[in-house]
């Protein structure tokens, strides 16, 4: 008898162990070093690279710590992997963006916004270059610095195509600004919803591209530039040198003897002044905590209006950074080696001057707050291109660039 051919075909298999440990294994996600990168640039952004450890970063993922070592040696490299593929990524939106056929405004304008909504998208990721590079080998950061270059000439060339008669170097700041109002939203987490926060950052980037920046300085004189005199207090010096050295190096790569030996003194002698390297990390936050508190209370002091104060905060914010280059990245970027108490206490005066500067705008209170660490951006990275020369025509630049995003 020849059975019904619906019951052959309805007829439930056997199951095949072997073949449900081959599903299995076919289940591993392709993209599972992507993920990796992405978690650690995260991590890394939020915490920075010393705090996190590589069993966090391999939970998020949801796998072993043992399971990430078959993709990445050790937790350098993950740091590597994540500042590199970063920047490769974002260069690479940038050229897939960059219609030379088109306009110079509407091919800039295209450029600007993937940009931005490619720093929306990785928002949580998109600081990590800009503070945890202190922890790369030259190599690598050399490398990872030639992607950033060939970034900043992408924007570059559509912006000299807009401004045929702007001088190169005028081109070049105004690049380095565009990219430095975009990444800023990295800074913090204030919300904003998409709708909101994408044309927002394009206001602002489009405020850049049209500045006239005031002349550049001629080439600074060869040699360094001694000016003022030393302080004697040796706790003012072991501050001032602990910034320096916490700001270039991170904080865990900085010692006590190193600090001590900065100033004549050794590590013993430190403990007198200060019972940790913690403490003087602390100190360090709280005395930029105090001179930005002071720069705007003289700057609300002299003006006559609200732009005028709004001004005057900006010069007096570029000074104070251009003096010691070092101080903002121990400011921002610090945070997760104190402890929690004091964590809390200075994230609070950091969002209250933060605040006093953005009640000066006019227009949306949130958007105002994203402005001002816009403008705040403005003096690192801009900064950093121009070597955080602190004469006062480069400091003119620097202050009419945040006054763009500031006051539009």
């Amino acid at each position: 008898m020849v059975a019904d051919r619906s019951e052959v075909e309805l007829a439930p298999a056997r199951p095949d162990p072997a073949a449900d440990a081959s599903k299995a294994v076919r289940r591993r996600p392709k993209d599972r070093k992507v993920q990796i990168v992405r978690a650690a640039a995260r991590a890394f952004s939020e915490r920075g690279y010393y705090p996190v450890g590589v069993d966090e970063i391999a939970a998020e993922v949801g796998i072993s710590g043992p399971a990430l070592y078959r993709h990445f040696a050790n937790k350098y490299a993950l740091l590597v992997a994540a500042a590199e593929e970063g920047a490769r990524h974002l260069l690479d939106v940038a050229r897939a963006a960059d219609d030379s056929t088109l306009d110079p405004e509407p091919r800039l304008d295209a450029l600007i916004k993937s940009l931005c909504e490619h720093t929306i998208e990785i928002r949580r990721e998109a600081g990590l270059y800009r503070w945890e590079r202190r922890y790369l080998e030259r190599e690598d950061r050399v490398r990872i610095r030639k992607i950033y270059d060939d970034l900043n000439a992408t924007v570059a060339a559509p912006i000299a195509r807009l401004r045929p008669d702007t001088p190169p170097e005028d081109i070049a700041m105004l690049a380095a600004s565009v990219l430095s109002a975009v990444a800023s939203i990295s800074a913090h987490r204030t919300a904003l919803s998409g709708a909101k926060l994408l044309p927002l950052m394009r206001r602002m980037c489009g405020a850049l591209v049209r500045l006239e920046l005031p002349p550049a300085p001629p080439p600074p004189e060869p040699g360094p530039v001694v000016k003022g005199l030393p302080v004697t207090s040796k706790r003012e010096q072991l501050l001032t040198e602990a910034i320096k050295i916490f700001g270039r190096q991170g904080y865990h790569e900085a010692s006590i003897e190193e600090i001590g030996a900065a100033v004549g003194i050794n590590a013993s002698s430190v403990y007198r002044y200060f019972t940790s390297k913690s403490d003087l990390l602390a100190a360090a936050f709280y005395r930029t905590g105090d001179r930005v508190a002071m720069a705007i209370t003289e700057a609300l002091a002299e003006a006559t209006n609200r732009p005028d104060a709004v001004r005057g905060i900006a010069q007096r914010q570029a000074r104070l950074t251009f003096a010691m280059p070092e101080i903002m990245p121990v400011y921002y970027a610090e945070f997760s080696n104190l402890p929690p108490a004091e964590q809390h206490k200075l994230r609070a005066i950091q969002r209250q001057n933060v605040q006093e500067w953005a009640n000066l705008l006019d227009g949306d209170p949130t958007e105002a707050r994203f402005r001002v660490h816009a403008a705040i951006g403005q003096i690192i990275d801009v900064g950093r291109l121009v070597r955080f020369d602190a004469r006062p025509a480069q400091l003119a630049r620097v202050t009419a660039l945040m006054e763009a995003v500031l006051l539009g």
